[in-house]
């Protein structure tokens, strides 16, 4: 570990690119999907594609992730990767677009994705002290933010210059570059217990048990996966919201979507700062989660006059949720033992992001059947509940007193 700054800045050069090519591959999608199809369930249907095949691999991946070489697993999930971008490169080329063949190149994108997010997350306890764990996320948090705020506008440029074709290969390329880097740093994997028989079903329950061995992370991890279910389907109305309610165009969903992004950039920083070394992450997270609730509940209440407010406000969720979940990935990695992170985080990332599902299929009815103010109103009330009932449940209280240690 007396390397793990230079480790860490290699890893991280090549996850910028990976990242960044990847955001402007994907809004160049949506923004195809959107001139050709003028339709929204399309859109819908494309985020499903993305979403289900790592939400339903995700309870097996991390079975393998802790079974074989986590290097070698990023680097061939990266490459599966690039293969489906240079496939989608070659449908464009050849103008064989039907719809359910991109839908099933952006699910089998998704498939690599989710081998190679958790084998990361399993992979960065073994990298580096646990005191500097927030710093790293908070770091991770910026390069995501990074690629948020700079994807959607290098895309719009590059896809107005260049044909689809060319926009694949930048995923290519930059899939490539995360690859290669990897190729220079050491990437130890954790003891495996010897004599002990392969059965995928057994390793998944014992996944399952190392979430509820201890009390406080269970009922912390029922907390988040609530938070998520009110907060992801709301946030999907933001582009409604910003039209239909305060009567913006185009420009002014960029500009919601730079404000969350560039939130998302300053929560990152916040997590770099030296004091969140040493900070209480569950109360950070119960108080995130309460502030949360109420910035949902102000956008309810805004007027239609109340643009900007709204910017601002969708800025605060930024910063908030960066936070919030950038601080129960930390806390995950330090009180799950490695030989089990791998399985541990992708049955976490399947059950945090199933809410999406049903709140996109249902995003319609949200909007016209409970209205899009009171849909604000309704997940900010929820999520401030929640966070009020996990500040004072004692099992979580105990867990945050055990996160304010440093080890060195």
């Amino acid at each position: 570990m007396n390397n793990w700054k230079r480790t860490f800045a290699i890893i991280w050069s090549g996850q910028l690119f990976s990242t960044l090519s990847s955001s402007i591959v994907g809004f160049a999608v949506v923004f195809w999907l959107s001139i050709k199809t003028e339709s929204p369930e399309v859109l819908a249907y494309a985020m499903i594609a993305t979403l289900l095949p790592f939400i339903v691999l995700g309870l097996f991946t991390g079975v393998y992730v802790d079974r074989w070489d986590r290097k070698r697993t990023m680097i061939l999930a990266d490459s599966f990767v690039a293969i489906c971008s240079a496939g989608l490169g070659i449908l464009f080329y050849l103008d064989i677009t039907p719809l359910w063949l991109i839908y099933l190149l952006l699910a089998l994108r998704s498939a690599g994705s989710a081998f190679h997010m958790p084998a990361m997350q399993a992979s960065v306890p073994l990298l580096a002290p646990e005191s500097e764990l927030m710093r790293i996320a908070g770091i991770n948090q910026m390069i995501q933010s990074i690629s948020n705020i700079a994807g959607p506008a290098l895309g719009a440029v590059i896809i107005s210059l260049f044909n689809m074709t060319l926009v694949m290969l930048l995923d290519v390329i930059g899939a490539a570059i995360a690859c290669t880097s990897l190729l220079f740093v050491h990437i130890p994997n954790p003891e495996k217990k010897k004599d002990i028989e392969p059965n995928v079903w057994l390793e998944i329950k014992e996944g399952i048990k190392h979430l509820f061995i201890n009390k406080g992370v269970t009922y912390l991890l029922i907390a988040v996966t609530g938070v998520t279910f009110f907060v992801v389907p709301i946030s999907a109305l933001y582009p409604l919201m910003t039209t239909s309610y305060f009567g913006g165009n185009a420009y002014q969903m960029g500009i919601v979507e730079t404000s969350w992004g560039v939130g998302m950039l300053i929560g990152g920083a916040i997590l770099s700062l030296k004091y969140m070394k040493t900070a209480n992450k569950v109360l950070c997270m119960n108080i995130v989660a309460i502030a949360l609730g109420i910035t949902f509940w102000l956008m309810g209440i805004l007027p239609v006059s109340g643009f900007v407010l709204f910017v601002i406000l969708t800025a605060f969720t930024g910063i908030q949720g960066s936070i919030y979940w950038s601080s129960f990935t930390v806390i995950l990695q330090t009180k799950i033992e490695p030989s089990a992170l791998g399985r541990v985080f992708s049955i976490y990332d399947s059950v945090s992001l199933l809410p999406t599902i049903p709140g996109l299929l249902a995003t319609g009815y949200i909007a016209e059947g409970i209205g899009l103010l009171n849909a604000f109103i309704i997940a900010g009330v929820a999520t401030l509940a929640i966070g009020i009932i996990a500040l004072f449940t004692p099992a979580i209280k105990k867990l945050g007193h055990s996160t304010k240690g440093i080890k060195e």
